[in-house]
């Protein structure tokens, strides 16, 4: 048999599967018949658990084995395209076991950062084994802690390379892999804010990731963005949407790179990273988490949970989602505990390989949504389970989505048999403003189930317990209580406390939260009310567990009750015909009358007129005994016409807009359609951010032109003009012309603080910017002889105009240790010479003063000579420190009161240093709550 023989026996044997698939799904095939290119997902309305159940029957049929991607294939043609790329390697179960050496022993608990925490590992154990990661083929990768330190920092280099500066954010658009955790740690070694978003995982979803992912690294002001080289043509889009983005970075070769020579050293409070959240509710938000506020909730969650060394975490949580990044790894990292990890693509193309790998690494601990434990419930057969040993398990956490009482039974009952503890399942609540973890069970009890009257707590908030078999009992999963150091409360609306059993609004503080979200002061101003913390969620307290009932932007309020949608949607997804986990119920505003109606949304792959019409009624029958009144509408919708978030929450909102914008029949367009439809509109938007910018590019250009016909003759007048007072008069000249063509105001305040000439002083200053120096020489109206560093005078024509100016060239004012300089400044003040200063040294791009070196303050003590403080406003917004492109402004220079030393010797000069930097610090303090200039 040819190649082309054995291609279109393949092909007619795979389309014979799918199409017998399809007839057993009771899928309306398109007009056409099923063929290569028919959509799996848009013609025959596959979702992710029927394409699962196809890629096994296509497995069995065919006799061969698909890779983890064909979850993701859109149709046939890609099905059969990949049954060459095939691996026919060893399952989890069989491959060889990792080992792991458990006995470590310890944390570091004096660690302040999350550097401070990598360090210590990689100094005290560094060849042990930190990580454990399976690829797509179930080959183990170990991970050392001196590997993840090594990758880190050559990461750190290549981003150093690339221009990185500190404090600046770097989005992490990777699947989870080796160069996921060098690139995190990566972007903190070399002083950056990593910043982690999702890849984009179907090619029909393309352009909603692309847009949502523009928006939040607009927001975050991303500079790098670090991703694999395959979707480098994707990031370009990304690029053409977001001005800051600089470049987009992948690691290829980063084996070859040179580890950075030194590594950041930030602070406790310094910003970690932005965890943005999954935008269920609206758009994302960057909630801001610094290395106190991560470690602070990692070691709360430890001494919930009783960690030792001698646990296993075993995790397939993306680690874009807090829930992975922070409770499974970094987690992991802090309490040495060995981390064994897979591509969330692994666990859904394979549920098994999350409980084999618990089974063969004897893990201990690990995490999930509610979803993943009903798919193993649903996708695995007693057959894949023979032999499977769950006994090593004490810790199986369910969070980050409305746990079901139903499936932790399920699970708990089935699962038995195979060693599973009945106090493993553990409901756990958090949310990203408090790191990740809020609440847990305490650690020796398992999961708690509170049945309460459903009518009671609709009409009027009341959870009144009831025996679990009432008519009218529901059931709400109690979710732990505060981790250590924690509180929470919840409230009404007024925000007044309530007691147990009322529900309301739930809020908590604790040592994690939040200090708001990034750049959003009115999202920040709404989380955070008389010093407590809003989760967005409604809740009751009993018996000191928190009981969720539901986000507060979903509540329907209708005929004088509380409806939440999750119950309703929980039971239409049960019914045969609708997809579970794929209804969504909201209040949706009648356009006609103008009142409130009650909307459900619920995907179905039926499309028989009569069989539609029959299922309508059983959905409208259900949610009519489910909320004591029956909905407005029932809407069945195609697949995918539900949003969701990248973790898999309901996104009610946007699909609310979708119905009332008539779009949720629409589809998705092609991929194609849709690159070109984000190219054009990735067009428009650079071209209205050129269009936005051309004023300031024009302005820039125009000032640079009138300072390069200035300066040159102003340069030679310099030169030529004998004395140094005439000068001065020449300079001030210069720049009262500068600024007059430029448009650049001046304000001067406090003059009269300044001495007769002639009478010696030490001028200090705070340093924002490039035009600090022509400031000054503006605002003080007698020569200043100017302390620079040494470095300029590599630079001939300035060094020459400096020097012509009366400038004085010293080593980084580090006075103290060179005794020629001291004394030359001596000599100057002697004279009666004004010196001028910026004590910081340098100027940054951000507000705020950096440290005040010594010199200038040694050298006013030695000479007794007063200090004269003088605050400069307005120069850092007119050209900032990381830009040449100079802006339209108003300067104002603030002179203050003289300070007399009180001494000769090093602690009058370390007083006088004190002194002026209070006051610099305290007048940049007064003049911004004022509202004049920004600093």
């Amino acid at each position: 048999m040819t190649e082309s023989d054995r291609t279109a026996d393949a092909s007619a044997r795979l389309l014979d599967i799918v199409r017998a698939f399809a007839r057993e799904s009771r899928l309306q095939e398109p007009r056409e018949g099923v063929g290569l290119d028919t959509r799996l997902e848009a013609d025959l309305g596959l979702d992710s658990l029927s394409r699962s159940e196809l890629i096994a029957r296509v497995e069995s049929g065919l006799a061969a084995r698909l890779p983890d991607e064909a979850l993701l294939a859109a149709t046939p043609r890609d099905l059969l395209a990949l049954l060459g790329a095939g691996r026919g390697g060893p399952s989890l179960a069989s491959a060889p076991r990792v080992e792991t050496d458990v006995a470590l022993g310890g944390a570091p608990a004096g660690a302040a950062t999350l550097l401070d925490v990598l360090a210590w590992h990689r100094d005290r154990h560094g060849s042990r084994t930190h990580i454990t990661y399976y690829d797509a083929e179930d080959s183990a990768h170990p991970i050392s802690y001196a590997d993840l330190a090594c990758g880190a920092a050559r990461v750190a280099e290549r981003l150093r390379q690339a221009g990185l500066k500190p404090g600046e954010t770097v989005a992490v658009m990777l699947p989870t892999s080796p160069d996921y955790f060098f690139s995190f740690f990566g972007i903190l070694v070399a002083g950056g804010v990593p910043v982690p978003i999702y890849p984009p995982a179907r090619p029909q979803q393309l352009e909603d990731h692309l847009r949502r992912h523009a928006r939040i690294l607009e927001n975050a002001g991303v500079v790098l963005l670090i991703t694999v080289t395959e979707a480098r043509s994707v990031a370009q889009i990304l690029r053409a949407h977001v001005a800051s983005l600089k470049d987009i970075m992948t690691l290829d070769g980063l084996s070859d790179e040179p580890e950075i020579a030194a590594w950041a050293e930030p602070r406790p409070d310094d910003l970690a990273f932005l965890q943005y959240t999954s935008g269920s509710t609206g758009n994302p938000k960057g909630v801001m988490l610094s290395n106190a506020d991560l470690l602070a909730n990692i070691r709360a969650m430890g001494e919930a949970i009783a960690i030792t060394p001698d646990d296993v975490f075993v995790s397939w949580l993306p680690l874009y989602h807090d829930m992975g990044l922070i409770g499974a790894w970094l987690g992991s990292l802090y309490f040495a505990v060995p981390l064994i990890c897979m591509s969330p693509l692994a666990f859904l193309a394979r549920p098994k390989r999350w409980l084999q790998a618990i089974d063969r690494h004897r893990g201990t601990l690990s995490a999930a949504p509610n979803f993943a434990y009903e798919l193993c419930l649903t996708r695995l057969s007693e057959t894949q389970l023979e032999g499977l040993d769950l006994s090593s398990w004490r810790r199986a956490f369910n969070g980050a989505e409305p746990v079901s009482a139903e499936t932790l039974r399920r699970f708990s009952e089935r699962f038995a048999a195979h060693g599973l503890r009945p106090d493993a399942l553990t409901p756990v609540y958090g949310l990203a403003e408090a790191a990740v973890g809020l609440a847990f069970p305490p650690p020796d009890r398992g999961p708690r189930i509170d049945c309460i009257d459903r009518v009671r707590f609709a009409s009027s908030g009341y959870a009144l317990p009831v025996a679990c078999d009432d008519a009218d009992a529901t059931e709400v999963v109690a979710c732990g209580r505060p981790l250590p150091g924690y509180q929470v409360r919840v409230v009404d609306a007024q925000g007044e406390p309530l007691p147990e059993r009322h529900e309301g609004l739930l809020q908590f503080q604790g040592p994690s939260a939040t200090r708001g979200y990034f750049r959003n002061p009115e999202a920040t101003a709404a989380l955070i009310r008389d010093g407590w913390h809003e989760t967005g969620d409604r809740a009751y307290l009993a018996g000191g567990d928190i009981h969720l009932t539901g986000r507060v932007k979903d509540l329907i309020i209708r005929g004088g009750r509380n409806l939440y949608p999750y119950e309703v949607e929980q039971a239409l997804g049960e019914l045969p015909g609708i997809r579970k986990g794929c209804v969504v119920a909201f209040a949706a505003k009648d356009p006609k009358q103008g009142s409130e109606r009650l909307v459900i949304v619920a995907e179905s792959k039926e499309r028989d007129p009569a069989r539609r019409a029959a299922l309508v009624e059983r959905a409208r029958e259900c949610a009519t005994e489910v909320l004591g009144l029956p909905p407005d509408e029932i809407v069945l919708a195609p697949p995918r016409a539900v949003l969701k978030t990248s973790s898999g929450k309901l996104r009610r909102v946007d699909t609310r807009e979708c119905y009332l914008e008539g779009k949720l029949f629409q589809g998705p367009p092609r991929p194609a359609v849709q690159v070109l439809r984000l190219g054009a509109t990735a067009v428009a938007t650079r071209t209205g951010h050129l269009i936005r910018r051309l004023p300031g590019s024009l302005y820039a250009r125009y000032a640079w032109l009138i300072f390069y016909l200035i300066a040159p003759l102003f340069w030679i007048l310099v030169m030529l003009t004998p004395r140094l007072r005439w000068r001065w008069t020449l300079v001030r000249m210069g720049i009262r012309l500068l600024r007059g063509l430029t448009g650049m105001r001046l304000r001067v305040t406090g003059r009269e603080q300044l001495p007769p000439p002639g009478a010696a002083l030490v001028l200090v200053a705070n340093h924002q910017g490039y035009l600090d120096a022509l400031a000054l020489s503006a605002a003080i109206e007698r020569p200043l002889t100017f302390v620079a560093k040494r470095e300029l005078m590599e630079n001939p024509l300035v060094a020459r105009f400096l020097a012509r100016m009366g400038t004085l060239f010293v080593e980084r004012f580090d006075l103290h240790r060179s005794q020629a300089e001291s004394r030359q400044l001596n000599e100057a003040l002697a004279q009666g010479r004004s010196l001028a200063f910026f004590p910081e040294g340098t100027f940054r791009e951000q507000p705020g003063l950096l440290p005040f070196r010594m010199g200038a303050f040694a050298a006013a003590a030695q000479a007794s000579a007063p200090v004269l403080p003088v605050v400069i406003k307005g120069t850092r917004e007119i050209m900032p420190g990381d830009s040449f492109r100079p802006k339209p402004g108003k300067v104002e220079v603030v002179i203050g009161p003289l300070i007399e030393p009180r001494g000769t010797d090093w602690q009058a000069a370390a007083e006088l240093r004190d002194a002026a930097r209070e006051r610099i610090a305290g007048e940049l303090a007064v003049r911004s709550s004022g509202g004049l200039v920004h600093t």
